[in-house]
């Protein structure tokens, strides 16, 4: 009698414990399905801020073409369109933004990360590579995320393009981050990755 006393709260107890914890094998499914729905989140944060993705929340054509919408603001297309970037992820950014605008895009010059497209062939992320016709030059520099004369001239060459731009023209300035020291002058432009002032209606889409 005594033995089936003592034997009877563990019977008791053993379905608790089942239901709160569960079998070795429900433990392991149970944390199996919560490391695959930490998988499933991340992946889709991660495609939330692809620069595809983001850029066409951000921009868009009317349909006749004639309009960029940026956000709120539309501005008039008439072969006016020039764009500008520099960071890390640009080079998808000027992707995306060439393969929605490109029939009305003039000329584009962009400063990215050495080694950034090698690394994206690397990958696989042909998505983030621009055309081999584009009409965006492509510059890379800033070594170790330090200013080099490959930076410099990158920087020169946008500054060129944007003081070469009239009030007739739209230029879009597509920055990475806090951009990188692609953009950084020791001379007049003190700003660290902003680009000169132009006379053209400028549109920065961070």
């Amino acid at each position: 009698m005594a033995a089936t006393l003592q034997v009877l709260p563990c019977l008791v107890r053993a379905p608790l414990r089942s239901l709160l914890w569960g079998t070795p094998v429900a433990r392991r499914a149970s944390g199996m399905a919560l490391a695959e729905h930490a998988r499933q989140l991340f992946e889709s944060a991660v495609g939330a801020v692809q620069p595809g993705p983001m850029l066409q929340r951000a921009l868009s054509l009317d349909p006749d073409g004639r309009q960029l919408k940026v956000r709120d603001r539309s501005f008039q297309l008439r072969q006016n369109l020039y764009l500008v970037g520099f960071g890390k992820a640009v080079l998808g950014m000027a992707a995306a933004t060439e393969e929605l605008l490109g029939q009305h895009l003039v000329q584009g010059v962009i400063s990215v990360p050495k080694g950034i497209r090698a690394a994206m062939e690397r990958a696989g992320k042909q998505e983030m590579l621009l055309k081999p016709h584009s009409r965006v030059q492509v510059f890379e520099g800033a070594e170790n995320n330090l200013p080099d004369h490959d930076a410099l001239r990158a920087a020169l060459t946008i500054q060129q393009l944007a003081e070469g731009l009239t009030a007739d023209d739209l230029l879009l300035v597509l920055i990475s981050g806090w951009s990188t020291p692609a953009l950084h002058r020791a001379d007049r432009y003190q700003c660290y990755g902003c680009p000169p002032p132009v006379s053209a209606t400028s549109v920065t889409l961070l």
